[in-house]
């Protein structure tokens, strides 16, 4: 594959292949124009990751895009080349990230925006950092020189005739993150999808080129079980009306959802992530983004992560839009859309209304993400259509509730109880908005599991000192 783009080089530019190191003082760093005189060398991942430094900030690309060959080879540079403290930050990742390993402490500190499971357990045992931060604003980071960083890590899908290459299934906060850094490694794999908008980066921008041939990770969500279809039933059937502009995460809640909205009509798509479950309800002609405001008649994204058949539908597709989460996640951008009806879920609720979202107790989970800004997008809604939706089991696998009187010790507040208007169990929706203490916990235990409701009016009469009433 190098021959051959190297080739294509050689007849669209017409000049000999020349090393640069990015630097503000020399160029434009916004990377969709093409940089004169400019193109990046082919290395080996070894001998790309090469440049990384102690104490260096490296930005990884992440979602379905995280490129595990380079973050591989840089585990191993740190270890030979004897690295010291090198910052790594990024959003969620998928595979295994060996750079999280406890063997990597002292040579590499992460320092996550986001977690998954693969860098939960380096951040609860303090080899690792989180930083709560809303999705929507990650890209201020970088744009108001909070993070300045040294090297980018990223991955793309192959220059076309015109040296165009494009970040695939993830744009997130990497566009901003590229602008940002002195030093960008792209990973060429031919297997990453071709995608429209932010995701536009010329090679001219990239310093080195690696090659890449590999499937992207996936996710295999399974089917639902019984208690996600009833919480998808609720919502598809009492809170999502034709023409409303969704948010839906990535989860068997927003899958259980998508698969009870086939009979809808002229959806609409703004949102920070989606997966397979999309694709079938676009095939079944429910989704065609006619009525919103923002990017008429295209789905806007953010990243993407699923199975082959959703690469494949962003592949090449000017159905999608993939920006940047400055703009995706944007509440003045979200409240212009019709209907907006953004459902998240979340690991906790207490009988005021407040929503965990991040951490179970002291333990970091996942993190702030995108919640906040489509909750919030969804309640401003210029229509007055919006709802914010919180979908939940009403148990944990092992029967305790999650909709309790107090919220875990050291638990973090994603959604405060102002925020939040609809939560969702299996067993219907409560509708908080405008309700007082005593009425919120009136709606909250009637939504919880029937074995804990008496439980949990004991506890809600001995907060209020009254009894919950609607």
């Amino acid at each position: 594959m190098a021959a051959k783009i190297s080739s294509l080089l050689r007849q669209t530019f017409k000049y000999p292949g020349k090393f640069f190191c990015n630097s503000f003082y020399t160029y434009s760093s916004e990377p969709f124009h093409p940089l004169p005189n400019r193109v990046p060398q082919w290395r080996t991942a070894e001998e790309a990751v090469a440049v990384i430094k102690s104490h260096d900030k490296v930005w990884i690309h992440g979602s379905s895009m995280t490129p595990t060959p380079l973050v591989e080879a840089l585990a191993e540079h740190g270890k030979r080349g004897g690295l010291k403290n090198v910052e790594l930050i990024h959003i969620l990742t998928e595979g295994p990230l060996e750079v999280a390993k406890p063997e990597f402490q002292g040579v590499f500190r992460i320092n996550a925006l986001f977690l998954d499971k693969n860098t939960r357990g380096a951040v609860n045992e303090g080899r690792a950092d989180f930083v709560p931060i809303f999705l929507s604003e990650i890209p201020l980071l970088f744009g108001r020189g909070i993070i300045n960083l040294d090297v980018a890590l990223v991955q793309v899908s192959p220059p076309d005739e015109h040296g165009f290459c494009t970040l695939g299934a993830a744009v997130e906060c990497t566009r901003a993150a590229i602008i940002n850094a002195k030093y960008i490694i792209g990973l060429v794999n031919p297997k990453v999808p071709r995608t429209f908008g932010d995701s536009v980066i010329h090679m001219s921008h990239i310093d080195t080129m690696v090659e890449g041939d590999m499937d992207l990770p996936g996710k295999d969500l399974g089917d639902s079980d019984e208690i996600e279809r009833k919480i998808g039933q609720h919502i598809a059937g009492n809170l999502v009306s034709d023409g409303a502009t969704l948010q839906m995460g990535i989860g068997t809640i927003p899958q259980a959802v998508c698969e009870q909205l086939t009979h809808h009509r002229d959806l609409g798509i703004h949102t920070e992530m989606f997966g397979d479950k999309l694709v079938e309800l676009v095939e079944l002609g429910c989704i065609t983004n006619a009525r919103k405001t923002i990017s008429t008649g295209k789905i806007v994204v953010s990243f993407v992560i699923g199975s082959r058949k959703v690469y494949d539908f962003l592949d090449n597709n000017p159905f999608i839009m993939m920006h940047d989460v400055g703009f995706c996640n944007n509440i003045q951008n979200i409240c212009q859309n019709p209907k907006v009806t953004a459902i998240n879920s979340c690991i906790e609720v207490d009988l005021t209304g407040q929503v965990v979202a991040d951490s179970i107790g002291h333990k970091m989970y996942s993190g702030v993400g995108g919640q906040v800004d489509f909750i919030r997008g969804a309640a401003l809604g210029l229509d007055g259509l919006g709802k914010p939706i919180i979908a939940i089991k009403s148990c944990t696998k092992n029967d305790e509730s999650k909709i309790v009187p107090i919220i875990k010790d050291g638990a973090g507040v994603v959604t405060t109880r102002a925020h939040a208007h609809y939560i969702v169990t299996e067993y219907g929706i409560a509708y908080l908005f405008g309700k007082n203490l005593r009425q919120r916990a009136y709606e909250l235990i009637n939504i919880a599991h029937p074995q804990h409701r008496e439980e949990l009016e004991k506890a809600a009469f001995g907060q209020l000192k009254c009894m919950p009433s609607p």
